[in-house]
């Protein structure tokens, strides 16, 4: 009886030590806001601006990599400013949904566009890193559901 004891105390302090760290590592969101905005810039520079900057190039003299880097304080106060954080003091779940036309401020992209895209993630941020769970498009013209092949999973750090 007394060994049962003993578990049970040794694993309730365990669980209980592993609950303050998991705590004191919860990521804040101006975390989240940087990772999600490194994340979104190499996705946009590895998927589009490498797919369309010969086109792009042509068209409007447009060079993507350098218009990202450049602007990365603007996408990141659009991250914050469509990001909502749930705390379960243990860890949190961000949802993030982005409306491409709050991206490029002054350049309506649904006139290019059948639908005016939003997307949105939903994340982890556990033991100071976040994972990406859920990509998916949502169309708001016509109200279509796409899943979006983004790999956004990994470290913060």
């Amino acid at each position: 009886m007394k060994l049962i004891n003993l578990l049970a105390g040794v694993g309730v302090i365990g669980l209980v030590v592993l609950g303050g760290v998991m705590a004191k590592t919860n990521p804040p969101q101006e975390e989240y806001e940087s990772y999600a905005t490194g994340k979104l810039t190499e996705y946009v520079k590895t998927n589009v601006c490498k797919k369309t900057t010969g086109f792009l190039e042509k068209v409007i003299n447009f060079q993507c990599d350098k218009v990202l880097d450049s602007g990365k304080t603007e996408i990141r106060n659009v991250i914050a400013g469509s990001t909502k954080r749930q705390d379960y003091i243990i860890f949190s779940i961000y949802t993030t949904n982005l409306n491409v036309n709050s991206l490029v401020p002054g350049v309506r992209l649904d006139a290019f566009l059948p639908t005016e895209p939003v997307y949105q993630f939903e994340s982890i941020g556990v033991f100071g890193n976040f994972y990406t769970y859920k990509a998916e498009q949502k169309g708001k013209v016509m109200g279509n559901r796409q899943s979006v092949e983004i790999v956004m999973g990994g470290l913060s750090r």
